[in-house]
């Protein structure tokens, strides 16, 4: 049927006098000429419609549905990858928060324990000096009880020669030692 109507179509126009109609001026303002140029019209837009409409038209609603798909699946896409990332920059900071926490009891620990180590080495220490001056002070006392004894008998020793060069008489040691301990008790209650 519509190859009938296009015969019919075609036979009309080459059957009418002047289709070409070059002959006067404008054939587009010749009003003869306006049934062929209708025609022409209908015939290339219709055509030009029935064109874009069967080939044209489904490839662009194909790619554009195609397009929107790939965006709908792109934003989803990008939404799962953003909640995977911020799940991620979770899990990250509880990490570095554990860690620090971690981090912080260990540094606690370790200066709880160099506190208590330096506390007993100073207790040691301290009480190594303890018995170093206890040492000291009972050397100290024993020096002076012995060089107490040692200076009365030297002084014992050299006021018998003093006496004995300047009187040139012999002196009875113990006296002389009796007499120096009287003093030196007298002299050394004062340092004691």
């Amino acid at each position: 049927m519509k190859i009938f109507c296009f015969a019919l179509s075609i036979a009309y126009v080459f059957g009418t006098k002047s289709v070409f109609g070059a002959g006067e001026g404008m054939p587009q303002l010749n009003p003869e000429f306006w049934s062929s140029q209708i025609f022409w019209l209908i015939l290339i837009f219709s055509s030009l419609y029935i064109v874009i409409w069967k080939v044209f038209l489904p490839k662009i609603t194909e790619s554009l549905e195609n397009r929107k798909l790939r965006v709908v699946n792109d934003l989803n896409e990008t939404q799962k990858l953003k909640d995977n990332a911020e799940k991620k920059l979770a899990e990250y900071k509880k990490i570095i928060d554990d860690a620090k926490k971690e981090a912080q009891l260990i540094v606690d620990e370790s200066r709880k324990k160099l506190e208590k180590d330096i506390e007993n080495k100073k207790q040691k220490f301290n009480e190594e000096i303890e018995k170093e001056i206890t040492a000291v002070e009972t050397e100290i006392k024993s020096l002076k009880k012995s060089s107490i004894a040692s200076i009365n008998k030297i002084a014992t020793e050299i006021s018998s020669e003093l006496v004995k060069k300047i009187v040139e008489t012999e002196v009875n040691m113990s006296s002389a030692s009796a007499i120096v301990e009287d003093i030196s008790k007298k002299k050394v209650e004062k340092y004691l």
